[in-house]
């Protein structure tokens, strides 16, 4: 059986990927900080038999190294990572900006990226048969940033650059890395969507969504290529967002 690890399992893109892999046969660990939020996701497969809850804290080195350590004792060996977990901060102009906002980003959101593929990667180089894939989640600001997110989108444009080479340095133990670049799809974060967000020109805009089962059946679908083939950079988005044109 195909074996998963979803991080930010408890809600939103997380909880949607767990649940999409769950449905196509996958034995699925979901990890994030509230345990409650875990056994909620579970609770909404079918599936529960093949689903393991394990919190973590996927900014701190020792409890990455205590779920990856769960993997292996229950599982054995892992085929998906889905690189998932991440934060954001109020829209806040560069110069507004404090130390404290940035550090709260980027140690989830590139920090906890690092430690969770570096644990995998290792998990996945070592296992017989040797092999696996890593989905990191970039976002459009993977591309082009909004106005007031400066540590969201330095965050994801380096995890644009751990990609590459997690793909470059995996190809000698059959290990793919993609990513999978997400515009609009309606979870609690990005529900502020359908009232208004901050716009280039300085105006807010209600933006459109899409649903966030696609962005599940996205991740279904890189997860379930063939070994000798990647899904490198995948962007799946709300139609009609402003992101060609944007600004």
């Amino acid at each position: 059986m195909r074996t998963a690890v979803v991080t930010g399992a408890g809600s939103g893109v997380g909880r949607a990927a767990a649940l999409a892999l769950l449905a196509e046969g996958w034995f699925v660990v979901l990890t994030g900080r509230r345990r409650e939020a875990l056994d909620e996701t579970i609770g909404l497969s079918a599936a529960a038999d093949r689903a393991l809850a394990v919190t973590a804290d996927v900014a701190d080195p020792a409890s990455v190294a205590a779920l990856f350590a769960r993997v292996s004792e229950v599982c054995g060996r892992l085929d998906l990572l889905f690189n998932n977990a991440g934060n954001n901060t109020p829209s806040t102009n560069f110069g507004d900006l404090t130390f404290q906002q940035w550090t709260h980003v980027i140690d989830v959101n590139l920090n906890g990226a690092f430690l969770c593929a570096n644990a995998a990667y290792r998990m996945m180089r070592d296992q017989t048969p040797q092999g696996g894939r890593i989905i990191n989640n970039g976002s459009i600001s993977a591309h082009t940033p909004r106005p007031g997110s400066a540590p969201y989108t330095a965050t994801k444009h380096a995890i644009t650059g751990l990609t590459k080479t997690i793909a470059l340095d995996g190809r000698v133990h059959n290990i793919a890395c993609g990513q999978i670049d997400i515009g609009n799809a309606a979870t609690p974060m990005t529900r502020r969507m359908t009232t208004g967000v901050p716009q280039a020109d300085g105006s807010i805009r209600a933006e459109p969504t899409m649903d966030v089962e696609v962005v599940g059946r996205t991740i279904v679908y890189m997860a379930g290529l063939p070994a000798d083939a990647n899904a490198m950079f995948l962007t799946v988005m709300a139609t009609s967002m402003p992101y060609a044109g944007r600004g």
